[in-house]
């Protein structure tokens, strides 16, 4: 018996092909007159509406079969999520039992977890990575001991030990410089975990080979860029193009890099090119800055709205959309772009600049750590100044696991984890300082990184609870002060009770020495706003601006000069605010971010190995 569906031969009394598992059918030699018009012809011929029908019945067996399958995969994946959950369950009682006789501490346990989960997840992207790089590793290795050790670390990679995978191709590197592959994978992993110095060096000894390798100049074009050697970067960044022109990453690199010079107009032609070869909000929000700083307010707002709608996260477009919405005279607009600026980065840097205070002033509680303690934080701080995170929160870690109870040392982290936005981590360090340490200005340190978190997350009335226990147990003045203020700008930001927090906001003030004057002063000013007494919020945020400026306090000053009409004195208050962002909202971060994401890593090695 043949198929209808492959031709397979099969035995008489079989139901299904044995190729294709197609339902078999028996033919009728009656039907032959009516197939040969459609091209069936033969004596096992038959009519088109039996075989019609017969295929209907085999796309019925087809479904019932899927149906089976999925509702059996369903069925697994239930059993998979019980299992989790009662996992879980097991381990946090193990956890919980340990914890109450005294073996170890929920924070460490959490903390290992968290350590555990970044290395799986870290494995994980080098595996994959490597899995799409490997065909040509191997086929640029000739020697039969290089080609073992290839091996060797393709099974670590299989067994999630990155580490050990990534020593024996680092070793493999060392004695085979001339495998560019390889070079370029390590390239490539050193930039996506942050190592920009690694990047270059390899980048580096790929262009020794051959000046006009793609990968290599994007990426060290790229790294000079964020470590600020901007001719450098772009005279890499322009041989890039070169080479490739329908390059997205190098056509937004090289426009980043000349809006970073100052050279905006050109800048625009690069970055819209880039867009014409893939959509970015990023590459967006870029051409929108270069656009309003050459004047074109119309295409600016345009590429800016556009850039929003693609990512409402980006708190620096709808910062910019304000500012040139602001210069059309749009001041319904401007202001709503601002306030959504607010709501997403409420108070971000106006916490690190309180909480650094706390840790750097004179009469600071903060011993200072020694001998390798001190090398691995201010290793870690260096990193963390340089943009890479990852790099120093590792240095960071070091110190900790080495002194896990000193309070610089978990005081220094929490400031980093705050900077990078890790907040589980961060709010796991400062309840820990909080429970070892009883002096009142290391409390309030604390206490006010642990509420930036807790902002950071929209838990603000549990932020007001931390701030009620640190009044309860303040001793000074100072403890006093930090407490009303961050209770005052939680209950401005839940609009909650206004005349408390002007209350809160007042006794801060009144009660803060004359160097902290200006934190109590933006908590007034900002309050009178929300309470729309504009006049004292205008006098208030600039008494503020006067002692320290930021770009939070400036926002709520232009915010407020909107609201009494003085529109010339807000839009220099914007502006100012602008040049005061954080670097998290620089270009060189636009960039970087677009960079390192993992699909786009992955999307360019496919397209290589396409090419």
């Amino acid at each position: 018996m043949l198929c209808l569906a492959c031709g397979a031969e099969n035995a008489i009394d079989r139901a299904f092909c044995r190729r294709c598992n197609h339902q078999l059918v028996v033919a009728h030699p009656s039907a032959a007159p009516e197939l040969a018009e459609l091209g069936f012809a033969g004596d096992s011929a038959v009519s088109l509406e039996e075989h019609l029908l017969e295929r209907v019945s085999v796309l019925e067996e087809a479904l019932r079969r899927t149906t089976e399958t999925v509702g059996r995969l369903a069925s697994v994946v239930s059993k998979l999520e019980r299992s989790l959950l009662l996992g879980q369950a097991g381990i946090g009682g193990v956890v919980e039992l340990l914890e109450r006789r005294g073996v170890v501490e929920k924070e460490e346990c959490d903390q290992a977890w968290q350590n555990g989960l970044t290395r799986q997840v870290a494995a994980l992207e080098r595996r994959e990575r490597f899995a799409l790089s490997r065909d040509r590793i191997f086929g640029d290795c000739h020697e039969e001991s290089v080609l073992s050790v290839l091996t060797e670390a393709e099974r670590a990679f299989a067994a999630f030990d990155g580490d050990t995978a990534m020593a024996l191709l680092e070793r493999i590197q060392q004695r085979d410089g001339a495998n560019a592959a390889l070079t370029l994978f390590l390239a490539e992993t050193a930039f996506a975990e942050g190592d920009g110095a690694r990047a270059l060096a390899l980048c580096d000894h790929l262009l020794a080979v051959d000046p006009r390798h793609f990968d290599a100049l994007v990426y060290s074009g790229v790294v000079l860029h964020e470590r600020g050697d901007l001719p450098g970067a772009e005279r890499r960044l322009r041989l890039a193009v070169r080479r490739h022109g329908d390059a997205f990453l190098a056509q937004f690199g090289l426009g980043a890099v000349l809006a970073t010079r100052g050279r905006p107009r050109l800048a625009v032609r690069y970055l819209e090119r880039a867009l014409e070869l893939r959509e970015a909000p990023q590459a967006r929000f870029l051409l929108g800055s270069c656009l309003y700083e050459t004047g074109r307010l119309e295409p600016a707002i345009r590429e800016l709205r556009r850039a929003v709608a693609g990512d409402p996260g980006l708190e620096e477009a709808h910062h910019l959309l304000g500012l040139a919405c602001l210069d059309r005279g749009w001041r319904r607009r401007a202001l709503s772009c601002f306030r959504e600026a607010q709501r997403l980065n409420p108070q971000k840097l106006r916490y690190q600049d309180l909480v650094r205070f706390l840790t750097v002033a004179p009469t600071s509680p903060l011993p200072p750590a020694k001998g390798e303690v001190a090398t691995l934080l201010a290793e870690g701080e260096k990193r963390l100044a340089d943009g890479d995170g990852r790099t120093a929160l590792a240095s960071l870690r070091r110190a900790l696991s080495l002194a896990p109870e000193h309070p610089t040392v978990l005081m220094t982290y929490a400031l980093a984890c705050l900077a990078l936005d890790r907040l589980s981590d961060l709010e796991t360090v400062a309840r820990k300082v909080l429970e070892l340490s009883s002096e009142d200005m290391l409390r309030a340190a604390a206490s006010a990184t642990l509420i930036a978190a807790l902002r950071r997350s929209g838990r603000l009335h549990e932020g007001n609870r931390l701030g009620h226990e640190l009044l309860a147990g303040a001793k000074s003045s100072f403890a006093q002060t930090i407490a009303y203020y961050e209770m005052a700008y939680n209950l401005a930001e839940l609009e909650e009770d206004l005349d408390r927090a002007l209350d809160y906001a007042r006794r801060s003030l009144a009660l803060s020495p004359e160097e902290l004057q200006q934190f109590p002063l933006a908590a007034l000013g900002w309050v009178h706003y929300k309470r729309r007494e504009y006049d004292e919020a205008v006098d208030c945020l600039a008494r503020s601006s006067e002692l320290g400026a930021s770009s939070t306090t400036l926002t709520h000053l232009g915010m407020a000069l909107l609201a009494v009409g003085q529109e010339e004195r807000a839009k220099g208050a914007f502006r100012r605010a602008r040049r005061l962002q954080p670097r998290s909202g620089s270009l060189e971060e636009r960039m970087m971010e677009c960079m390192r994401s993992s699909s786009e890593l992955a999307a360019r090695v496919q397209g290589r190995q396409k090419r």
